[in-house]
């Protein structure tokens, strides 16, 4: 396999020369830049890279909620020849101290509603601290006269290069190969502490060169998305981010807190061409607007009537179409499992949905299917330059560990040589940890994973997923978790409290309802799966910022 003649950086420049006049990256409800804008910018930015010493290679970290600012800082460090490192502004300020200082980051961008809550102290090697505001790139802290004088005169050092004006043949962005490090990105971890992936440029080519195939054709120059993940996970950095703004696309970044309602005014309001979510979100969305409806008396009648089933159907999705704007051409779920009853409600009204599959490792992605050919409970087939085989003796009917290799797997894991070879084995495959099948056409279906994986008494396997895809869909079911004390299985399960409020339920009532949550789910299951109990949780689960819970904060909760 090897990289097109085109690299990486090279698909940044012919964009921004391509779109020059076209909007770019927009704060929603804020400001907007055009591409121009952002290729003015990107170069006040090599300027200060420049006369700060940093050198091609250096680490520049970023962190802050996502913003045009934050991905104009991405741009510029990769386009400079350094390598980008993206930190989930929702971890720890502990962990971000620790994941600057493990970068050996030279640089800090960081967003004003961050700053307050770090220490400049704590991270003795950094040379500049940069607050990305709306208005510019503000010097917080100077540790070397090369910073202070780069920030202080960069309009003149601007002016002095670029005196008739900065236009679209004045880029000449690094050239890139394809080995060569591009972003370190630190995983948020379910089940341990974050690891420093290394990305080369390949892996961000190889995407973006997927996507241009996969979803080019439904979108065009001047097109809207509205960015909701966070761009330092790869998942939301790949597919709401980096292919959109290479493709001419407008990236709007939602700057309050995507809850159901903010998500639906402006889904109303942008009318996004593609829609990228994890299943949360596309769920409480299902769960408020779509299942009500379909379990009114009436419209239970109306489904069971022939003629009248198809009318029904229809009209469902029309109204779930236009709740996420009504112009998408597909809705594209990944980052965690979806909930089957959902996925089933999508599938019947024909709804134009797909999930994906890929991990921070694969920048990200692994499997993907269009909507139209896609297999229900699958999440796609592999994608161009990635194989996939299954661990396991005979594949379609027994989970084995899912390996990949190909143009997206990670270089390895920054400063921890054991935990690479533990992944990455001698012939380039790397083992992602899930458990899974793959039938005769490619599709790969998830079961769980190897960490997760539970033993039964007789030693059966026992995929903790499975038993909490059906238990999610139970009453008053908000969130759940499978847990293993002894030789019995435990549901730890948090209710809504508005949803308990609204129903007039008192505890003793809401315990009843579990235990009937429990019968009936043991009735589902094969009998080493069964629940001996179920608890309930006073607050919701802790996630990482993609939303899967952090199911190792949860295995020695008191039952």
């Amino acid at each position: 396999m090897t990289v097109g003649s085109t690299s990486f950086n090279e698909c940044v420049q012919q964009s921004m020369q391509k779109h020059w006049n076209l909007d770019g990256l927009c704060d929603y409800g804020v400001q907007t830049f055009q591409y121009k804008d952002v290729a003015r910018i990107i170069e006040k930015l090599h300027i200060i890279l420049e006369a700060s010493g940093v050198e091609h290679g250096d680490k520049v970290a970023i962190c802050g909620r996502n913003s045009a600012r934050w991905g104009i800082a991405f741009f510029a460090t990769l386009t400079y020849g350094a390598v980008a490192v993206p930190i989930l502004h929702e971890f720890h300020p502990e962990q971000i101290h620790d994941i600057v200082n493990h970068s050996e980051a030279k640089l800090l961008f960081v967003g004003e509603q961050m700053w307050p809550k770090l220490n400049a102290d704590r991270m003795p090697n950094l040379e500049g601290i940069f607050g990305n505001s709306n208005d510019e790139y503000r010097l917080l802290v100077g540790r070397t006269e090369k910073v202070r004088y780069a920030r202080e005169n960069l309009n003149r050092l601007f002016g002095e290069r670029y005196p008739m004006n900065f236009r679209p043949h004045d880029i000449n962005y690094y050239h890139d190969s394809p080995d060569e490090l591009a972003v370190l990105n630190y995983t948020s971890g379910t089940t341990s502490n974050s690891k420093g992936v290394m990305i080369p440029y390949r892996a961000l080519w190889s995407n973006y060169e997927f996507a241009v195939g996969a979803l080019g054709t439904m979108m065009d120059p001047g097109d809207k998305v509205l960015s909701m993940l966070p761009m330092a996970h790869t998942y939301g950095m790949a597919f709401e981010f980096i292919f959109e703004f290479l493709h001419g696309v407008t990236v709007c970044f939602l700057s309050k807190t995507p809850s159901p309602a903010v998500l639906l005014s402006a889904f109303a309001d942008i009318k996004p061409k593609l829609i990228v979510a994890v299943p949360l979100i596309i769920e409480k969305i299902v769960r408020k607007a779509v299942l009500p409806k379909l379990q009114t008396p009436v419209v239970k009648l109306a489904l069971h009537t022939p003629f009248l089933r198809d009318r029904v159907l229809t009209e469902v999705r029309h109204k779930l179409q236009e709740a996420f704007g009504g112009k998408f051409v597909e809705i594209i779920v990944g980052g965690a499992a979806f909930n089957q009853e959902i996925e089933a409600v999508l599938h019947d009204i024909g709804f134009n949905y797909t999930v994906g599959y890929g991990t921070t490792e694969c920048a990200p992605i692994i499997g993907y299917s269009h909507w139209e050919t896609f297999v229900p409970g699958s999440c796609g087939r592999p994608v161009v330059r990635m194989e996939v085989r299954i661990d396991s003796p005979d594949p379609q009917n027994t989970p084995g560990e899912i390996l990949v290799r190909g143009m997206n797997v990670m270089l390895g894991y920054y400063k921890n040589a054991e935990a690479t070879v533990a992944v990455l084995d001698n012939d380039g495959w790397y083992h992602t940890g899930d458990l899974g099948v793959m039938d005769d056409q490619q599709n790969i279906f998830i079961k769980g994973r190897i960490k997760n994986m539970l033993l039964g008494a007789s030693g059966q396997n026992i995929y903790p997923e499975e038993i909490e895809d059906k238990l999610s869909s139970l009453p008053f079911v908000s969130e759940c978790l499978v847990i293993q004390k002894d030789e019995h299985l435990y549901g730890l399960v948090y209710s809504d409290p508005e949803d308990v409020r609204a129903a007039g339920l008192s505890e003793t009532m809401l315990e009843a309802q579990m235990e009937e949550n429990r019968q009936e789910l043991n009735r589902l299951v094969p009998a080493y799966s069964r629940l001996f109990a179920i608890r309930l949780v006073p607050e919701e689960f802790e996630k990482t910022p993609k939303r899967s819970i952090k199911r190792y904060k949860y295995m020695d909760y008191e039952v």
